[in-house]
């Protein structure tokens, strides 16, 4: 079984925060067309916080995590914050205490945290959120791993699942959240968590490709 030690995962989280770093404009741009313009905004202050407590004090990937959902549940406004608070805290005690990580881990990782979610959150594919992003991209991971796939394919297959639940919000008519009172006219745009929860799972699996790699 492949697998990269957690230790070494930590390096996902460093990605994970210069990504939306970088990214900041793009995101508050989206959501500016339909929303308040501020997720990008927030987004970037909270993983910059985790920045800056991870360079003071840094662990594993699962610290990293956890470290990560704690700052985004009490720093940043809106429904955002405690929805990838909990995700990223249920992902990092599904894999707290493991010193090797493997695909099954991941897989059990990221239903976990998608699970935590729909406890939380009544959206649902369809309704232009990040769920149309997390759903597809957790259902393929799950297939993968039924299928045997090797780990690098696995996070390959979630990766090309995730982007077309982002590209499917654009023409979709906004059902939960602010920008569900436009209607109709929240067509044509895409979703911004799902833009932001997109970025999220296309950098976990780059840099497990990368760690796998090694």
């Amino acid at each position: 079984m492949i697998t990269f030690t957690n230790q070494e995962g930590s390096r996902i989280v460093d990605m994970l925060i210069l990504v939306i770093q970088e990214n900041k404009q793009y995101l508050s741009d989206i959501d500016g067309a339909i929303g308040d313009g501020d997720h990008g905004i927030n987004m970037n202050k909270g993983f910059t916080l985790c920045r800056e407590a991870l360079d003071k004090d840094p662990g594993d990937l699962s610290y990293s995590l956890n470290l990560l959902g704690r700052i985004l549940m009490m720093k940043i406004g809106g429904a955002m914050g405690p929805l990838y608070g909990s995700f990223f805290r249920t992902f990092a005690l599904s894999l707290e205490g493991k010193d090797e990580i493997g695909r099954d881990d991941f897989q059990a990782a990221l239903s976990s945290s998608v699970g935590a979610l729909q406890i939380i959150s009544k959206a649902s594919v369809g309704d232009k959120t990040m769920m149309d992003v997390l759903i597809p991209a957790k259902e393929a991971m799950d297939l993968a791993v039924k299928e045997d796939l090797a780990f690098g394919h696995a996070v390959d297959l979630m990766t090309e699942a995730a982007r077309r639940g982002r590209d499917s919000t654009v023409n979709m008519e906004a059902k939960i959240g602010r920008s569900a009172r436009l209607g109709t006219r929240s067509r044509g745009t895409m979703d911004a968590g799902a833009a932001s929860c997109c970025l999220i799972l296309e950098t976990m699996a780059s840099g497990i490709k990368e760690l796998i790699r090694e």
